[in-house]
């Protein structure tokens, strides 16, 4: 039943000069193909004292069809953003995840296995590949490999320094001397770095994972650990996802998996595990690998440099949106207190972990779902404008901006084109003062 045509009419005396409004509801003729939305109209005079002036129209809703999606517009990008905090180090990492609905999604699978019913999943969780996620797999796999070419040469002409004391990282000629190094003797040096030449493990944090076989198999033990080879976990990140390399085989299940509950009822069938390749058997295994790449990439010719950067920052974004699509679909898990990931459906049992009250565990990691900054971690630096000027000072850190790693290498190689989604970290908007003037900014 439609809306009938209504009037009604409303007048505000409280003012001098006033409006005086009539709203409609309009029903326009249906017809057979489209349905629409009733239309509200509202006219408006408005009068002084000595009469009414001109009339006007206001529509304040359009007929349209149902099934009409709007086109919201894009957000511009903040002016500038606050540095990202750091993981505590005596203090649990946040879970990813609400714990509430984490319990409640427990509390439904013991339901479930309690009534006999079997744990409902999909591609990837049974087991089985996601096909339309395979051809994202080698994109990734291969920007990896590319990403780490790009670096190694381009260390060589651009400087890195390293802190000894603690995890901070500067590229640049001249290293910074912002006190805030929170190292074991830092209070004797005043919160002063100790500066070391860096390598490319310092840009590119090695994050390793064990590799696995079968994920859905046996959990790895503490003593059964050296059976197995680590590698980036970007890599065995891929491999689950798709990418085949004969060093590192993965199981192809063409069964999925049954579970009831926690309780794993069929694994697809038996199939024995190959066994292992070992590092030295192979010398393709080194390209996704940061091991000695400043003596496998020569330093290219300096005319090169700038499209070099480019192509590392393209490389760079590529593995950061890849493994960000990955992640929706395959399970990483990662450490609530170190920087231990393992790639697959629960973590192993092996008791390394030295954070924050590992005696209370053990020595057990403790699990909980990874993000993609622990996968693959920007290690953020701060950010120079003037590679050839002075070196930062601590008294206007205030007034300087920061860059994930790769991004500063490739900025200071000549690369020309960067990301939107880093410039409001880089505060390439505030002016520098010296530091007189700095003290008379409020």
């Amino acid at each position: 039943m439609g809306l009938p045509l209504l009037s009604s009419s409303f007048l505000d005396p409280s003012y001098n000069n006033g409006v005086f409004c009539s709203m409609e509801f309009m029903r326009p003729p249906l017809s057979a193909s489209k349905s629409y939305s009733p239309a509200l109209k509202f006219k408006c005079q408005q009068f002084h004292k000595g009469g009414l002036t001109s009339p006007g129209v206001i529509l304040c809703a359009s007929q349209r069809p149902r099934g009409h999606k709007s086109v919201w517009r894009r957000e511009p990008l903040p002016q500038n953003v606050d540095f990202p905090t750091p993981f505590p180090k005596k203090k649990k990492k946040p879970y990813p995840i609400p714990f509430k609905e984490i319990k409640k999604a427990g509390r439904e699978d013991k339901k479930l296995a309690n009534m006999g019913i079997e744990k409902p999943l999909e591609p990837p969780k049974n087991g089985l590949l996601v096909p339309d996620l395979v051809p994202v797999a080698y994109e990734v796999f291969d920007a990896w490999k590319l990403l780490i070419k790009g670096l190694a040469q381009l260390l060589h002409v651009i400087p890195v320094h390293g802190c000894s004391q603690c995890s901070e990282v500067h590229v640049g000629r001249n290293a910074h001397r912002i006190l805030d190094c929170d190292g074991s003797t830092s209070s004797q040096r005043h919160s002063s770095h100790l500066w070391v030449k860096g390598s490319i493990n310092d840009i590119l944090v090695p994050i390793e994972s064990y590799h696995l076989f079968d994920p859905f198999g046996r959990r790895i033990k503490h003593d059964t650990r050296f059976e197995y080879d680590r590698i980036p976990a970007v890599v065995e990140l891929c491999i689950q996802a798709g990418v085949d390399i004969p060093e590192y085989p993965s199981r192809r299940r063409t069964n999925p998996v049954r579970m009831l509950g926690k309780k794993v009822l069929d694994r697809g069938g038996n199939v024995e595990e190959p066994k292992p390749w070992r590092f030295a058997e192979s010398s393709s295994l080194i390209e996704f690998d940061t091991y000695r790449a400043s003596e496998r990439f020569p330093c290219p010719p300096l005319s090169n440099i700038p499209e070099i950067a480019q192509e590392t920052i393209g490389a760079y974004e590529i593995v950061r949106k890849g493994v960000t699509r990955l992640m929706k679909k395959y399970t990483v898990k990662a450490c609530g207190y170190c920087s231990e990931v393992h790639v697959g459906p629960w973590g192993h049992n092996v008791k390394l972990c030295g954070s924050f009250k590992h005696q209370w565990r053990d020595g057990k990691h403790g699990w909980q779902d990874a993000t993609v900054r622990e996968v693959f971690p920007p290690n953020h630096v701060w950010h120079v404008r003037d590679p050839s000027g002075p070196p930062l000072r601590n008294k206007l850190k205030t007034f300087y901006g920061k860059a994930p790693a790769v991004i500063e290498v490739c900025m200071q190689a000549g690369a020309q084109i960067i990301p939107d989604v880093y410039k409001p970290m880089m505060r390439l908007d505030i002016v520098i003062p010296d530091s007189e003037e700095a003290r008379m900014i409020a």
